[in-house]
């Protein structure tokens, strides 16, 4: 995997490498997780979700910087009790989010390094990347200019009405749910955001963003195991998941 990257890398490679910005989204409230804790700062075997959603993102070789974007009331207390920055060594800037997801990760791209060719975005709440899962997205982002990680759906899916009957059952083939990281080059996703800022368009994740100024977007595979944590019963699974690998 890494050689294949490394020749993807050579026809547009700032000197030796090419620069790829890491944005980690961790400024959500987690409603849905009924605590009164931030999803991303809960304790999991040890480790806060954000350490672990950090950790392989720090040890990539293929990661320049990290930027990490949270509550803007957590900004001292992330930057100087959770993320210990003699380890973290990456994360070169810790940005305040904004009221929506769409603000948080423009917020980070404003902060991105210059020399940045590629942008991965990621959610904070996603501590179940791995490194090859990283590596898969890069080189597919090199390809294809954007590309988002996801898996094929295991269940059928129906689509209803606002009274709850079922209107269709769509091609199960035909659905992925859709993950992160998100990797897009520099300038197709700065782009989007202006674009969606001047024009007032919302979107519910940056790759239907650059989906609505025209761009191809490319699926690439992530993992079953990449799972978001979102609800309590998301933390049981996220803890049995992370046992077994360190089996």
């Amino acid at each position: 995997m890494l050689e294949q990257l490394l020749e993807k890398l050579v026809p547009i490679q700032v000197g030796k490498h090419v620069f790829c910005s890491a944005i980690v989204l961790a400024a959500g409230k987690g409603k849905r997780m009924e605590s009164n804790v931030n999803k991303v700062y809960m304790n999991l075997l040890g480790k806060k979700t954000i350490v672990r959603t950090l950790e392989p993102f720090q040890e990539s070789p293929l990661i320049d910087e990290i930027i990490l974007v949270v509550n803007e009331n957590d900004i001292t207390y992330c930057g100087f009790e959770v993320i210990d920055r003699s380890i973290f060594t990456k994360v070169t800037k810790i940005v305040a989010g904004g009221a929506e997801r769409q603000e948080s990760v423009y917020n980070g791209l404003k902060e991105a390094s210059e020399k940045a060719r590629l942008v991965l975005i990621h959610d904070g709440a996603r501590p179940l990347v791995t490194e090859e899962i990283i590596e898969r997205s890069i080189l597919g982002a090199l390809e294809y200019g954007a590309v988002s990680t996801g898996m094929p759906v295991k269940d059928t899916i129906k689509i209803i009405n606002q009274e709850g009957f079922v209107c269709s059952t769509p091609e199960r083939n035909t659905l992925w749910a859709v993950q992160t990281p998100q990797v897009f080059k520099r300038e197709i996703i700065l782009e989007a955001h202006k674009r969606a800022k001047e024009f007032e368009v919302q979107a519910t994740d940056d790759a239907m963003l650059v989906e609505k100024m025209g761009y191809r977007l490319k699926l690439i595979e992530g993992s079953y195991e990449n799972i978001k944590i979102t609800t309590p019963e998301d933390v049981v699974i996220a803890r049995a998941i992370i046992r077994d690998r360190e089996m």
